[in-house]
């Protein structure tokens, strides 16, 4: 599986006192996304050993949904890179928009926290 979806409602917890959803709140959903995709790509524990830029595009505000959509973009011997892309889709008017994306690198890892090869997609059954 190459691709995630999450959607998360952003509640008044979530915003700071523009109204608007906090960035760091963004950055955890965002790694959560490519967390979750790396782990069903290579059905094995990963971790976060990198995010590259995060550009934040525009404000989301509260109330809106947030879909976030992570993909498998590169895989290496033991790393996976995963790009997240963050949709709002505003209650009120107007249409979905972009307002953030970054990527990751996730490493595959044994029980001990050593990485570990990430099985080749021929080798797997289901995907």
């Amino acid at each position: 599986m190459r691709e995630t979806r999450m959607v998360y409602p952003v509640f008044p917890g979530e915003t700071n006192h523009y109204g608007t959803l906090f960035g760091g709140t963004v950055l955890a959903w965002m790694d959560q996304a490519a967390f979750v995709a790396a782990t069903r790509y290579a059905r094995r524990k990963v971790v976060t050993v990198h995010a590259d830029a995060v550009d934040f595009k525009r404000p989301v505000p509260l109330g809106s949904i947030v879909e976030l959509v992570a993909r498998v973009a590169e895989v290496g011997r033991s790393s996976i890179r995963v790009s997240v892309e963050m949709w709002v889709e505003p209650l009120e008017k107007g249409e979905p928009y972009l307002a953030a994306q970054g990527g990751f690198v996730l490493v595959a890892v044994d029980e001990n926290g050593r990485p570990v090869p990430v099985p080749r997609q021929e080798d797997r059954h289901a995907d």
